[in-house]
């Protein structure tokens, strides 16, 4: 049997992959196939589910996990923010 914290973690799993696949649906359908606009727009979906799936009084083991893999998606957005910065300042 699942416990409640395991079916929420599983929920918000789904969720996410929803997410992902409308995502990827509307960008094959508009084709703009841009890595760095679906990379966005996931980092947005699982910083939402992560603050939806964060207890308030107590913190699953995995939100430690979540919380490392939302810092490296920060650092690489902040990557990608200076890239577009650096190639505007260059044009």
């Amino acid at each position: 049997m699942i416990r409640m914290a395991g079916a929420k973690k599983y929920h918000a799993a789904a969720v996410l992959a929803a997410w992902l696949i409308i995502v990827a649906f509307f960008m094959v359908l508009n084709r703009t196939l841009d890595l760095e606009v679906f990379f966005v727009l996931a980092l947005i979906g699982l910083l939402v589910v992560a603050v939806l799936i964060d207890g308030a009084f107590s913190r699953p083991r995995y939100m430690r996990y979540v919380g490392y893999l939302i810092a490296a998606g920060v650092a690489l957005f902040a990557y990608i923010v200076a890239q577009k910065i650096l190639e505007i300042l260059a044009a």
